[in-house]
């Protein structure tokens, strides 16, 4: 009882005013953490995303924890009883060390886990000092999503393991969520896209007028793709960014908001030489696979892939096999295209796998793998907000904004970005006309744009088991 209660073994050996005091202050205990529980959910979230407030909960953690190693010791004591041949003492203070050992152990795993939240939160997540020159000017912290009701975030996939030249973004994504419901919709934009556009009135919009390309260059320009530009613009016109923590990022999220007529807010990038640490963090992801996805390979090169993962439903995959499952493109017909349909269905499945109860049963190995692996601007003063609205996309759907590849993008060379703007601003229910302007004609023949009649479908039925016959 005095491992439960604290105090009770006082008042059990005779010391009713000591007793009845360390009683009422661990019933204080209880119900004070009851209470934040219960009722004050959001205040331990936000505690739980502030760096000086986690320190001193460290702190706050050890006191409680020698609080009760010295009465349940002295309690010991007192209760002993003097009679007690040499073995019953012996085993009495046994017991007494293993329990204490095993409040010792939770308090440190505690401790460790809430150091880890720390370094985290400081690490990744950018502070008031942060470089951004796209993200937004928040007024009310507590309540940022009544300044912004629709929530764009880009989701970059970088890659700079080894046999590249640096960093390329092979997998650009947009997330535009709706912060009332959660509802998501996501957008899949094309590595090789060539003449991405700028916003007016920017600085690279008037070095680059007609879209991100050189119009004295060759027909094809692999280092004017829109995986390129991570690394080329700020290499090229560093002066023309400004301040900021992460150019290339800062580029991409001018670059793909002017294409697709959206202000992109904040964005997310993922090493993914490292993704693989992620997945294995979370216990890894389970999805279908309908065709086989090849591991390894390169089709330039004529090197065959290693093995395959194979066709079936509710494939529960490790890290590696997860991060091929994304990547996967040797001789996969429509390569580019199906690669996004199965980065779409790898980002449902992780925001599936990330339940609360599987976060925290992971959260060491989770919070490691997030310090290493992700870059982002989302400032720390509004992560309560986010944490909220994770809750909300969790509980909604998740959609998938086809940009229609027949008619707008055959090719990379001279995609039609006005007629992309259209089909993202109609699935979006958008009554605003785009912000960013149609990029000035070239000697290509324009496509003619199209629009889209029905509503995005949701990736649920796009992720379903359908396998090819």
């Amino acid at each position: 009882m005095g491992v439960l209660l604290p105090g009770v073994s006082y008042l059990a050996a005779g010391r009713r005013r000591l007793g009845t005091a360390v009683t009422l202050l661990t019933l204080s205990l209880y119900g004070a953490a009851a209470y934040l529980a219960l009722a004050r959910r959001d205040d331990v979230v936000t505690w739980a995303l502030n760096p000086t407030i986690l320190l001193w909960m460290v702190v706050g953690l050890g006191v409680i924890a020698l609080y009760w190693v010295a009465v349940l010791v002295s309690s010991y004591k007192m209760l002993r009883p003097l009679a007690a041949g040499p073995g019953a003492r012996l085993a009495g203070s046994a017991v007494i060390g293993l329990v204490c050992f095993g409040m010792a152990s939770s308090t440190a795993l505690g401790a460790q886990t809430l150091m880890a939240q720390r370094q985290l939160v400081e690490k990744v997540f950018s502070g008031d000092q942060s470089k951004s020159q796209t993200r937004p000017k928040i007024k009310n912290t507590k309540d940022p999503w009544a300044q912004i009701p629709r929530l764009n975030i880009l989701l970059l996939g970088a890659d700079d393991g080894e046999g590249r030249d640096n960093t390329r973004t092979d997998s650009v994504m947009i997330a535009s969520i709706d912060t009332r419901t959660g509802k998501t919709a996501l957008i899949s934009l094309s590595r090789n896209w060539m003449r991405m556009p700028f916003p007016e009135g920017t600085p690279l919009h008037k070095e680059y007028p007609t879209g991100y390309w050189d119009p004295n260059g060759p027909k094809d320009q692999p280092n004017h793709y829109l995986d390129a530009m991570y690394r080329f613009v700020p290499a090229e016109h560093r002066d023309l960014i400004g301040p900021s923590d992460n150019p290339g990022a800062d580029v991409l999220k001018l670059s793909a908001g002017a294409a697709m007529g959206l202000k992109l807010h904040y964005y997310v990038q993922v090493n993914l030489a490292g993704f693989a640490q992620l997945v294995e963090a979370l216990g890894g992801i389970t999805v279908n696979i309908n065709y086989k996805v090849p591991v390894g390979g390169n089709d330039d090169k004529k090197i065959p892939a290693s093995r395959y993962l194979e066709p079936g439903p509710n494939r529960h995959l490790n890290g590696v096999d997860a991060l091929w499952f994304a990547r996967g493109r040797y001789q996969v017909q429509g390569a580019d295209v199906a690669r996004q349909a199965r980065q779409r269905c790898t980002v449902k499945a992780i925001v599936e796998r990330a339940t609360p109860q599987n976060v925290l049963a992971n959260y060491l190995d989770l919070a490691k793998a997030g310090e290493n692996l992700v870059r982002t601007d989302i400032p720390q003063t509004i992560l309560p907000a986010f944490v909220t609205l994770g809750q909300r996309m969790k509980n909604a759907s998740i959609t998938n904004i086809d940009l229609d590849k027949k008619h707008n993008y055959p090719s990379g060379l001279n995609p039609d970005y006005a007629a992309m703007r259209a089909l993202v601003q109609q699935h979006l229910n958008a009554t605003a006309k785009p912000s960013t302007p149609k990029p000035k004609p070239t000697t290509t023949t324009p496509h003619k744009p199209t629009t889209a009649k029905t509503p995005a479908p949701d990736l649920a039925e796009a992720c379903a088991y359908h396998p090819e016959k």
